[in-house]
Formats: C-alpha cells, structure tokens, sequence
C-alpha cells in the first residue's frame, strides 16, 4: 500500500509523528512501516431490542390468534391488504406474550 504512495522518508516523518519505518525486508529495497491511525472514539448504544422466545408464553399466543375473526374480515380483498392485516395481528400478539432482552 505504501509503495502507491511515492514519498521519501524525511517527507513522510516529518508530516506524521505516528510512521515508524522499521528496516528492510530481507534482501529486498522494501522497508516495513508501521503507522497507526487515530480517529475519535465513540460509543454506540443501540436502541434495537431481541425477543427472548425462551420467556415467551405461546399458549396465549395461539389462544389470541384463535379468537381472531378471520370470516368477519371482507373476503375480496387485494394479497397486500391480507398480508397487513395479518402482520398488525401478528405484531399485537407478539407484543403482549414475547417479552423483550436488551
């Protein structure tokens, strides 16, 4: 990677106090180079949550999606329409008997 870089060694020292060039390699013309990069540090918390299925009560699961009126819902509806209200079920349900971990 250095060598795309074409520099002599007093330009690049003297710009970075983090180069160290550290002798050739063998009997070649290459030298080892060792730099470090410093940026800032930062922590990131994160605000995504994980189901915890092992505390999950999957009876009540089923119990409410049994007592979901699935004939009362208007048959002529679009594949679309089906699947968002089968997903708003599902995410209620999932809310009231999976709890959550961080």
């Amino acid at each position: 990677m250095m060598e795309l870089v074409p520099a002599d060694k007093e330009a690049v020292v003297s710009t970075s106090r983090n180069v160290n060039f550290k002798g050739s390699l063998g009997c070649s013309d290459h030298e080892m180079v060792e730099f470090k990069i410093l940026r800032d540090a930062r922590m990131v918390h994160s605000k995504l949550t994980n189901l915890d299925f092992r505390r999950a009560d999957f009876g009540l699961f089923r119990k409410l999606f049994g007592g979901v009126l699935w004939d009362k819902a208007p048959k002529r509806k679009e594949p679309q329409e089906s699947w968002l209200i089968f997903k708003d079920h599902l995410l209620q349900h999932q809310e009231q008997c999976i709890p959550t971990k961080r």
